[in-house]
């Protein structure tokens, strides 16, 4: 019996390309560019600063986007979150627990050896290895049971139940060499072990103020427009906004939305818009019995957490304003919030509403939980990694504090917060969370289902909510190839864990960019600034 053609979404797989095709597979993608007619350079404003070059150590939007410059992916996405080709040109379910992927020949590194499928062993093996990690990426690599090389340019990935989103989570992990495969994060940073495949290759990178790449002109993709690319952290926003009208920098991302009107008219100036798959919410410590940010309404420790109430976790997202939050303080650059995804991704449920606003009925239900008289609490939030981070917890904190809930908000930059976080230090947090595969398991797995460091389950679930439905519902979707069956699971998770207030979405934030000169750029549903995908005057990228 010949191998099985398993059908997915267009947001977590490619299509198959001849009907009645038995195999899975995809076309290999043209990634050709055109030569610009001279060398060029190119200078981008980013947002928020990387913790590390370790490609494995820290999963998050800003080290992710960075890192795709200098490694590369078995299966990239495009500007709409579809599934493309990259170190892979294809791949196929051989059976239901088995993945087999063809990888792309005549890849180099950036030292001039050969990517072959070792490399890829090398880079799954060391996803759980990196001490210290915030945020690792095992909810991505724990599903592979073992892996066999069948030759230098095939590799297969065995799952112990069948896994219909191999492909979507090989959008997550960058491929190293396999020479590093022991090395520190240190290594990554310091420039030694960041040889990849991608686009660029590391010059310099300093710590809290930029990172300095060069053209790699034996990328597999053909050459790039930009021959040297500078990235500077400029993580305040008027001083990112500068930048860019002196002409420091030719391009900015997260643009904040109070200078759109101005940017906009400006003739040297493009700006361009698009809805991310980010969900800005908050995470709730419903988990411990005593919380450290919760007080009486004299200051005193608790005794009693009561956000491991669910009446309360209600009345908290009654308390909120989204409408106003997105007029007010995102300038109209936001969409309110009322589940994990929005609504054009897989697994979006039409059950869900954003919450009413309804400060009433938010007091009577603290007051049904005995909390009449309300509580203290400390909203935690960073104050340079979302659009208008801060403002939104002072908004929030405002909100939950005309219901009752007196609450202050402690904001600081995001190297300490995502360290307080992932240690627990938090009662109440302000979070982002990019779905990264473009269909709701990623939030599901990541953000609500119980902490499981075994499983690579609950992996960025601060709040460490636990509802043994909501696991078993997702742990059925990652099992389930029919994709109505899957996307009802996933549905039905989504609304059990919303329904239980597991965290509070806020909005989708609208991710801009904005160039100057000449140069556009595709906005990309998954935020990512990717300097090769922006075309100079004249000529660059196809």
């Amino acid at each position: 019996m010949g191998p099985t053609m398993f059908r997915f979404p267009l947001a977590v797989a490619a299509a198959t390309r001849a009907a009645g095709a038995v195999l899975a597979t995809l076309a290999v993608a043209a990634f050709a560019f055109a030569a610009p007619s001279a060398a060029a350079d190119l200078t981008i404003g980013l947002a928020t600063d990387i913790t590390s070059l370790d490609p494995h150590f820290h999963n998050v939007t800003p080290n992710n986007s960075v890192g795709f410059h200098i490694f590369g992916f078995l299966v990239e996405r495009d500007d709409k979150d579809h599934l493309v080709p990259g170190l892979a040109t294809e791949w196929k379910a051989i059976d239901p627990t088995t993945w087999e992927f063809k990888l792309r020949k005549g890849v180099k590194f950036h030292d001039g050896s050969d990517f072959t499928a070792d490399d890829v062993v090398a880079s799954i093996e060391r996803v759980p290895t990196v001490p210290r990690s915030p945020s690792s990426f095992t909810a991505y690599t724990k599903q592979i049971k073992k892996i066999d090389v069948v030759d230098p340019y095939t590799i297969r990935f065995h799952t112990a139940t069948p896994y219909p989103l191999m492909p979507s989570d090989m959008t997550q992990v960058l491929i190293i060499n396999k020479k590093f495969k022991t090395a520190s994060t240190e290594d990554f940073d310091s420039g030694k072990a960041a040889i990849g495949t991608g686009p660029y290759k590391l010059v310099r990178y300093v710590k809290g103020d930029r990172i300095e790449l060069q053209r790699f002109d034996g990328y597999w993709g053909g050459k790039t427009p930009w021959e040297h690319v500078t990235m500077k952290l400029l993580t305040q926003d008027a001083a990112r906004v500068a930048a860019l009208l002196a002409g420091d920098v030719q391009v900015i991302e997260s643009v904040p939305p109070a200078d759109m009107s101005r940017l906009k008219s400006d003739k040297r100036i493009s700006v361009y818009r698009t809805v991310a798959d980010r969900m800005i919410y908050l995470h709730l410590d419903s988990n411990r019995d005593v919380s450290p940010g919760v007080t009486d309404k004299d200051g005193h420790p608790m005794t009693k957490n009561p956000l491991k109430d669910p009446r309360v976790r209600k009345a908290m997202s009654m308390a909120i304003n989204r409408p106003a939050i997105v007029a007010q303080v995102m300038e109209g650059e936001a969409i309110p919030a009322g589940q994990l995804v929005p609504d054009f991704l897989f697994g979006a449920t039409k059950n869900l509403h954003v919450e009413k606003f309804d400060p009433a009925g938010a007091r009577k239900l603290l007051a049904e939980a005995g909390y009449p008289n309300g509580f203290g609490i400390t909203i935690a939030s960073p104050n340079n990694r979302y659009v208008n981070d801060a403002k939104i917890a002072q908004a929030v904190a405002q909100m939950l504090t005309r219901v009752g809930i007196a609450t202050k908000v402690d904001a600081m930059p995001s190297g300490p917060y995502f360290s307080k976080a992932s240690n627990l230090e938090f009662s109440l947090m302000l979070v982002g969370w990019s779905t990264g595969t473009g269909e709701a398991s990623s939030s599901l797995k990541n953000l609500v289902m119980t902490y499981n460091k075994d499983k690579g389950f609950g992996n960025a679930n601060r709040g460490r909510y636990s509802n043994p439905k909501v696991d078993t519902l997702t742990e059925d979707a990652l099992q389930t190839v029919d994709d109505a069956k899957r996307e009802a699971y996933l549905q039905r998770a989504t609304e059990l864990a919303i329904n239980d207030t597991a965290i509070i979405p806020l909005h989708f934030q609208v991710d801009l960019w904005a160039t100057r000169d000449g140069i556009k750029y595709a906005p990309r549903t998954d935020e990512n600034t990717l300097a090769w995908k922006f075309t100079p005057a004249g000529g660059g990228a196809k």
